[in-house]
């Protein structure tokens, strides 16, 4: 299973960036999706994840209201609306994989098991 992330770049503060990640195989919608964050000397954060189907999404705290994932499951993409962007959502930016049958949606790093190369977002102030 290979993840490709893309759409990171530098924003100003306040503003707006979308992500996406593309997944590689044709059983997409067996795979929960999740992204998380990392700055240098941190630990990997949640950020966000959505259900095979999309009925559900969870956030981490620091973005919930801000930020949106979604995904099209014909396309293959999982995608993180970011809005109202802060300084301190600078980071690289990883999508991930797990497919499981699972009645909730994972927030830890260790429950997924691909992972993408990351994109990075800055956010000036």
């Amino acid at each position: 299973v290979q993840l490709q992330a893309s759409g990171g770049g530098l924003v100003q503060a306040g503003g707006s960036l979308r992500l996406s990640c593309a997944q590689s195989v044709s059983t997409f919608r067996t795979y929960i999706m999740g992204w998380f964050r990392q700055t240098p000397g941190k630990e990997r954060e949640f950020v966000g994840a959505i259900s095979r189907s999309g009925a559900t999404t969870e956030y981490g705290d620091s973005v919930k209201g801000r930020f949106t994932i979604s995904r099209d499951n014909a396309k293959n993409i999982v995608s993180l609306q970011m809005d109202s962007l802060k300084p301190e959502d600078t980071a690289v930016y990883y999508c991930a994989a797990v497919r499981a049958i699972l009645t909730h949606v994972p927030t830890t790093e260790g429950a997924y098991d691909y992972w993408g190369q990351g994109t990075l977002v800055t956010v000036s102030s």
